[in-house]
């Protein structure tokens, strides 16, 4: 028997032990055609989703999937609890929200290691705002309410000292509507992503106060690990097809395992052009810039899953007591039988 094929019998026993005999019954998908929810899709936040897609990984794994793009990571939580996506690339944070209320949501896959979200200041503003300690009485411009760049500019405002309710919070979408709430002046502050960033960066419209796209950036507001995008799926999607997540984690650690070898030129070459944003050279660079902040082995670690916590506590006082069960947050045993 050759070496790969002993490995995929061997780890395809593993899964059985772990999930029963019906698993190992099941050599097909259950659900052939999947409907996902994501929360912004060209932002490079979800780019091992774009990868999977477009490289045609969830194809090889007998998969269809149907992407729906909702304006933000809280509208595909709610998608997901309202039965009409079956699974969602978004923020780790909503199981946490999700195991608080007594819903199991659960991640199976890390996409993103750090946030990768930027805070900026519009350019002309910069005197005066020189730190989250100064937002009180802003506006400050985010994805969607309630999504990770919310969550991520409060929590800023919260460790200055401010309250998160000090700043108003707006959704601006996650594309060039984005760009433009900060170029009509109709925020002063905006909590968001690449290529949102680095297009206002490279057009002199905002000055970047608070960067989590590397791992020093992110020890710097958090003071530590604080995982970003998943793969996440109500826990009883999971007990019913166990062999189509595990197809779809295989898609994605297969998606996370090119980004790690890729250049900046094959992602924008992988891409749709809209990505673009019209400047494929600042594509470029923003690919660049986001790199470093994708997972390496699609495990979320258990001081990152206590760091976001930690996060939640300080800006819910629904969470400020509630009993969190963090290891029923993430499952890991689907990533490790695609062993990266």
């Amino acid at each position: 028997m050759e070496r790969r094929t002993f490995l995929k019998t061997a780890g395809a026993l593993g899964l059985t032990a772990a999930l029963g005999p019906k698993a190992f019954a099941q050599g097909a998908p259950e659900k052939a055609k999947v409907t996902l929810g994501v929360g912004g899709k060209p932002l490079l936040y979800y780019l091992p989703l774009t990868i999977a897609e477009r490289k045609g990984f969830f194809k090889e794994q007998g998969l269809e999937v149907e992407i729906n793009d909702f304006g933000g990571g809280a509208k595909s939580l709610q998608a997901l609890i309202g039965g009409s996506v079956d699974v969602v690339t978004g923020a780790y944070e909503h199981t946490i929200r999700m195991q608080a209320k007594g819903q199991d949501v659960v991640a199976v896959t890390e996409l993103g290691r750090f946030p990768a979200i930027v805070i900026a200041v519009k350019k002309d503003k910069a005197g005066q705002i020189r730190s989250a300690a100064d937002f009180k009485g802003l506006k400050i411009g985010v994805t969607a309410p309630g999504s990770s760049t919310a969550l991520t500019a409060q929590y800023a405002m919260v460790k200055a000292g401010l309250k998160p309710s000090d700043a108003a919070i707006i959704g601006v979408g996650s594309g060039a509507s984005g760009v433009a709430a900060m170029k009509k002046g109709e925020i002063d502050v905006i909590s968001h992503l690449d290529p949102v960033i680095a297009k206002l960066e490279a057009d002199g419209d905002i000055q970047i106060l608070i960067d989590t796209r590397t791992e020093a950036g992110t020890r710097a507001l958090f003071g530590g690990s604080n995982p970003a995008a998943t793969l996440y799926t109500k826990k009883d999607f999971i007990e019913q097809n166990p062999q189509t997540t595990q197809r779809l984690v295989n898609a994605f650690v297969k998606s996370l395992k090119w980004l790690q070898s890729a250049k900046p030129e094959d992602i924008a070459a992988t891409v749709p052009e809209e990505y673009y944003l019209g400047d494929k050279p600042l594509y470029l660079k923003a690919v660049q810039n986001s790199l470093e902040s994708y997972s390496r082995d699609g495990i979320v670690q258990m001081t990152g899953m206590q760091s976001v916590l930690d996060m939640l506590r300080q800006l819910d006082p629904e969470l400020k007591d509630a009993k969190v069960d963090l290891s029923a947050t993430f499952n890991d045993r689907f990533v490790r039988q695609a062993a990266m």
